[in-house]
């Protein structure tokens, strides 16, 4: 009761605000962008990394293949230097001497041959392999399975439907996650004692899907769910680095939340749902009902939400410029969210994406193209001035793509021709005409800055995926249209308090699940996104310390670090905070961090 009278106090203090001419200005940034000029970006970083790690791989499989494709992402990401070795044009393995750790991408071992006893041996010896991808039942496959901790196994597969993570593993373990379109991907086995599981089928008492299992002086760890996407690279992240006596690596450490179209003319559509549940006009329930209830929402959970926004719904896209007159309703929106403690940025002079016509969206997205390069660099233009004199004292930076739909030709504009645009928040995964992103500063210093999950209907793969980020970026990215009511794709006919309950239950997870997670408008995630791309480091582990030595360090960066062997003790240079188990979550402040080890 009191979260939603200071939400209608805010309310009041910012129409008399608008009504008296007060502009807000925005709050000081928690993260601010570095110099473009300063930044390394990952590309550059990544080439100075010492090869620590071996992949074996065969491009003959398709699954190999697939599975390559994501380590590739998650080595780059986790600042892991490999060299790789393909089975199928490459004759020699190297010595496993000359790595720290040796990852499998294999599911018929058999090519390995005498090597796969070598790297037995070398494990005993005090190596680290992970076999990344589901085994087949082979020969040679029974006949190292003892040393992987199996004491039984048969020739079928277990349907994995879902995965239940142990509560000390990753973060928002304790419960399963259901698996969109499951099938047979995990091997049957039994396990013997001294083998610890980390995931298993369903349940703690299901298929064992992740474990580790110590042989002699070094470490097996299986990965057994058999999936290979984008969306389950942070579970391959958390076995990776149950490898080797400390496993570390840089993560984001930031949540952003979007409103997209926001604030903007009242949205088109159909208002059938908002009339039979409110009974009122579309207009009257965004501002009587949702963008409080958005407000008590951020209250709540400590949010902070950037707004991008949309001069108007036209579809012109010749180069014609009609100039937005009513800004009431952006004043009021924009000033609340600017008071909030939020960001406005940019999405679009209409909702028409920036494409020309060498594109071609047939019956898939409903818009227009461009005439040419002059009519969409317009509009551009126009977007920039309108939001500058709506909010003279804001500095916008965050452009989100309409749709998430941004052309080459598009992309290439923005960089050349609009220099306070610094960052390009679009999607994660990909999608048809979708601008497809990673966590990356590219060449031309822009940040690529991919939102991961959307709406109020949170399904069973948006939850996996925002596990997994969770896991492997420790990040968070939400968008969310205020026009979802007027879509029944997009859940308008489930009544708002339903779709509001679940972005409620989805924020209380993430809160569960990640309470040292920071909680970051869009500039902001982004100038933590250039830090964590930038850093390298050099690990040193003796029985009295964990030394990190940082390159391109600036000001502070975030590592996860599994500690596998020992107890942390004093830090020096950073600040480590517990998150589950094992696994701390490490705020490096110099450029050289000491954690003293207790036993």
């Amino acid at each position: 009761m009191l979260v939603i009278l200071c939400v209608f106090m805010m309310m009041a203090v910012v129409l008399f605000a608008e009504r008296s001419g007060i502009q807000y200005t925005e709050k000081n940034r928690k993260v601010a962008y570095l110099d473009r000029e300063e930044v390394v970006t990952e590309q550059t970083a990544v080439k100075s990394l010492t090869k620590t790690c071996l992949v074996i791989r065969n491009s003959a499989d398709e699954a190999s293949e697939q599975a390559w494709t994501q380590f590739q992402q998650i080595f780059k990401d986790m600042k892991v230097g490999t060299d790789v070795v393909d089975l199928q044009s490459d004759s020699v393995i190297p010595d496993y001497d000359e790595y720290e750790t040796v990852v499998v991408l294999l599911s018929d071992i058999s090519p390995l041959k005498e090597k796969l006893l070598e790297l037995c041996d070398w494990v005993s010896e005090g190596g680290n392999a992970l076999f990344a991808m589901t085994l087949q039942k082979t020969a040679y496959t029974s006949i190292i399975e003892q040393k992987l901790g199996i004491i039984s196994s048969g020739y079928e597969n277990t349907v994995v439907d879902s995965i239940y993570f142990e509560p000390d593993f990753m973060l928002g373990g304790g419960q399963a996650y259901e698996i969109t379109d499951p099938y047979d991907s995990a091997w049957s086995v039994q396990l013997s004692e001294q083998a610890k599981v980390h995931a298993q089928v369903e349940d703690e008492n299901g298929q064992p899907v992740i474990w580790e299992n110590q042989y002699g002086k070094g470490k097996f760890v299986v990965d057994n769910f058999g999936l290979y996407e984008k969306a389950v690279r942070g579970f391959y992240a958390a076995s990776y680095s149950l490898l080797t006596d400390v496993g570390i690596y840089p993560v984001i450490n930031g949540s952003a939340f979007y409103l997209d179209d926001f604030p903007s003319p009242v949205p088109n559509g159909d208002g059938t749902y908002v009339k039979r549940d409110y009974e009122m006009s579309i207009s009257n329930f965004y501002m009587n009902v949702w963008w409080p209830d958005m407000l008590e929402l951020a209250s709540d959970h400590g949010i902070r939400y950037t707004g991008v926004m949309i001069e108007n719904y036209g579809d012109a896209t010749d180069g014609t410029i009609e100039k937005q007159k009513d800004t009431k309703r952006f004043e009021y929106f924009g000033n609340m969210l600017l008071h909030q403690g939020g960001e406005l940025g940019y999405h679009g002079y209409n909702h028409q994406p920036l494409s020309l016509p060498n594109t071609d969206y047939g019956d898939v997205l409903p818009y227009d193209t461009w005439k040419n390069q002059s009519a969409m660099k317009k509009a551009v233009k126009e977007l920039v001035r309108f939001g500058d004199k709506i909010f003279p004292s804001t500095s916008m930076s965050v452009y989100v793509p309409p749709s998430n739909v941004l052309s080459a030709e598009g992309r290439r504009m923005l960089a050349e021709d609009f220099p306070q645009i610094r960052t390009i928040a679009s999607n994660y995964f990909t999608g048809e005409f979708a601008y497809v992103q990673e966590f990356e500063v590219a060449e031309d210093g822009i940040v690529e800055q991919p939102r991961i999950i959307s709406g109020a209907i949170i399904d069973s793969y948006m939850k996996m995926a925002a596990l997994s980020e969770l896991n492997m970026h420790f990040v968070n990215s939400h968008f969310i249209h205020p026009d979802d009511l007027l879509d029944e794709d997009r859940g308008a006919a489930l009544v708002w308090e339903k779709l509001k309950g679940n972005l409620s239950d989805y924020m209380d997870w993430l809160d569960d699940s990640a309470p040292s997670l920071r909680q970051l408008t869009g500039s902001e995630l982004s100038g933590a996104i250039q830090r964590y791309g930038a850093v390298t480091f050099t690990k040193t582990v003796t029985d009295q310390e964990i030394r990190l030595e940082l390159d391109n360090f600036y000001d502070e960066v975030y590592f996860m670090v599994r500690i596998n062997e020992g107890t942390p003790g004093d830090v020096s240079g950073g600040k480590l905070t517990h998150l589950t188990g094992n696994l701390y979550l490490l705020k490096a402040k110099e450029p050289t961090v000491t954690i003293e080890k207790t036993e």
